[in-house]
């Protein structure tokens, strides 16, 4: 597969030295700037998705008219920490 380059990008020396005084040993400016935009991008993405899954979550709420409180769930979570423990607490067979 053939590599794409991204525009050059300018900064203030302070940040440029800031950048290279966190490198790894043998990592590059560019890999740091690489695995940086990675990060971004998958940061951004599950937040996208994360949003989505809210608002639809919301919609199904209003179309059925069930609602649940911040009590109501953590109670629920409660009870299934609860099961999970005991599971793990029994024996093996």
């Amino acid at each position: 597969m053939k590599t794409a380059s991204l525009p050059s990008l300018r900064v203030d020396p302070e940040l440029r030295a800031a950048a290279e005084s966190v490198l790894k040993e043998g990592e590059s400016l560019s890999s740091l700037m690489e695995d940086s935009l990675r990060r971004q991008i998958d940061y951004r993405k599950t937040q996208a998705e994360f949003i989505a899954r809210g608002l639809a979550g919301l919609a199904d709420a209003e179309r059925t008219g069930v609602f649940y409180t911040t009590d109501d769930i953590q109670e629920l979570m409660r009870k299934k920490l609860e099961k999970a423990k005991a599971r793990k607490a029994a024996p093996q067979k």
